[in-house]
């Protein structure tokens, strides 16, 4: 896995570059002078990082000079040295820098800036291995390049979780779905103190056409909006799946989808209120 520098101009999206990296299991440096890369690539060595990514721009002009020097060490060193550089036209930097409202590091006026970030960043981008101009991309379309140039799986993972309503939603997930229209094994005094982890409680839940119908409908929802939220770039997304107490049904359509969704790497990461056997 090659040692990656990133760089580029402000606005161009060397953020959304380090973060898809950090994401594929990178460890991320920001913003570190040139004369420091070695420092880095020896401390990786030591603690066995495979994967190592640094940036540096505009930030760390003051320590550009050693540039050249920095880059031929390193490169010696590392064979697999690889410099990504990232640029953008200046209307479209201009309008980055609008929508976020942020201060470019040479602090002057936007457009002068630009210009002199050109000239400052010249000699990395004259190093560069990859030159990507993200004029007509959009962030999505900048970590898909990014991805792809590294040749870097990004597993996505469905997290399930059930709670009960009486005990609140929780409020980290993405969906919150709502079952309890299902059969409840709460009325069954035999079942009433066991959990929708066991056959014939979920047989309860799903003892009738029109529940398992219910349910269909409810994994391929499921289904939909976590292939869109993989498709949008997201690396995960989580489920809540709802009933009264948290105990039986719940319980029973997470496990089920869990198991019907298996190709979307879905996990089961809590039952949230199944211990709960008080008030049920």
């Amino acid at each position: 896995m090659p040692f990656v520098v990133v760089s580029g101009l402000s606005g161009s999206g060397k953020s959304t570059a380090l973060r898809t990296l950090e994401d594929a299991g990178f460890f991320i440096t920001d913003n570190l002078p040139p004369e420091l890369w070695g420092a880095m690539h020896d401390l990786s060595v030591a603690r066995k990082l495979d994967k190592v990514a640094v940036s540096t721009d505009a930030r760390t002009r003051d320590f550009l000079g050693a540039l050249e020097d920095s880059y031929v060490r390193l490169s010696r060193r590392r064979e697999d040295l690889h410099v990504l550089f990232l640029e953008a036209n200046a209307e479209v930097l201009l309008k980055r820098y609008n929508l976020t409202r942020r201060e470019h590091p040479l602090g002057e006026s936007l457009m002068l800036d630009f210009a002199r970030e050109r000239d400052l960043l010249a000699p990395l981008r004259a190093i560069a291995d990859t030159v990507i101009d993200t004029t007509p991309l959009s962030a999505a379309q900048l970590s898909e390049r990014v991805m792809r140039l590294f040749r870097l799986e990004q597993e996505f993972d469905l997290r399930l979780m059930s709670f009960g309503f009486k005990h609140a939603p929780p409020r980290d997930a993405d969906l919150v779905v709502d079952v309890r229209t299902l059969p409840n094994p709460y009325y069954d005094p035999e079942l009433r103190p066991r959990t929708g982890l066991e056959a014939d409680v979920a047989g309860y839940v799903f003892q009738d056409q029109a529940s398992h119908d219910f349910y269909h409908q409810l994994r391929d929802f499921v289904r939909l909006a976590a292939t869109r939220a993989k498709a949008s770039g997201r690396r995960g997304y989580t489920v809540a799946v709802g009933c009264t107490g948290g105990q039986h049904r719940s319980v029973a359509v997470t496990a089920r989808l869990a198991s019907d969704l298996a190709d979307l790497h879905a996990h089961v990461t809590d039952h949230r209120d199944m211990k709960l056997h008080e008030d049920l």
